[in-house]
């Protein structure tokens, strides 16, 4: 059996990382799954996931960063690297894994199983409507992570000579700085953000996982456009610091 983990201190993009990784894995390698501290997943009013083999798997918790300790005579393999690491191929059974697992070459091959895992009720966004990923919140303290306005006038400008009557919707976990930047709508609630990035043709996005998954099922499904910060996380520095966040399907600038 692989474990994977649900940190109370992750955010639900994280989270679901965590989960397809640990998924995957157990399906290319024949092998049955379970998820620790099942109860920390912070998607659990808009998406029933399956967390596997039902387990009474002991962890505890380390404040203040909120990481998940399994108590379990299992071995422990970590993502130690930024970027793909081949030996998680090797990974056995009866194992817990742990880390982000962003890049695709974890998981891209299964984007089909994935749709399925990760199933939420479907919403109908008109194709004349971009949605913005905006993250604010700790980001906008730090200027080598924040991105700058140009950024998100820029991509708007893009989306505009695409179509010139585009309209936009910014979904944030910020509304009131995402308020005092766009002079458009703001929606902030997880569930229905999620879904109009999933849904959704066109989206500008934020270096943040929350929006990468939902957008790389939105381009799984069909035609679609992402604009995302060359870079990733250090799009101000023009630095891939983050190799893992670069995808395929999406467009930088």
């Amino acid at each position: 059996m692989i474990a994977g983990i649900f940190h109370k201190g992750s955010g639900i993009g994280n989270q679901l990382f965590r989960y397809i990784a640990t998924r995957v894995l157990a399906l290319d390698k024949g092998y049955d799954f379970c998820m620790v501290a099942p109860e920390n997943f912070k998607g659990k009013d808009f998406m029933n996931l399956d967390f596997g083999e039902p387990n009474k798997l002991l962890y505890h918790t380390e404040m203040p960063v909120g990481k998940a300790v399994a108590e379990i005579d299992w071995p422990l393999w970590e993502e130690k690297t930024n970027y793909y690491n081949p030996e998680f191929n090797f990974i056995e059974d009866n194992t817990i894994i742990d880390g982000e697992f962003q890049d695709e070459r974890y998981f891209g091959h299964r984007l089909k199983e994935i749709d399925e895992w990760l199933k939420v009720e479907p919403l109908d966004v008109p194709d004349n409507l971009c949605i913005i990923g905006f993250r604010g919140g700790e980001f906008a303290l730090y200027p080598d992570l924040f991105l700058p306005i140009k950024y998100w006038t820029d991509a708007v400008d893009r989306m505009l000579k695409i179509d010139p009557n585009m309209k936009f919707r910014v979904v944030t976990d910020d509304p009131e700085l995402a308020k005092s930047i766009f002079p458009f709508e703001v929606t902030h609630e997880i569930g229905m953000d999620w879904r109009q990035c999933r849904y959704a043709k066109y989206a500008i996005i934020a270096n943040s996982s929350f929006y990468i998954l939902p957008r790389l099922l939105r381009h799984h499904q069909g035609e679609a456009l992402t604009i995302a910060p060359r870079g990733w996380a250090r799009r101000n520095t023009k630095t891939w610091s983050l190799p893992q966040n670069y995808y395929r399907a999406f467009t930088y600038i």
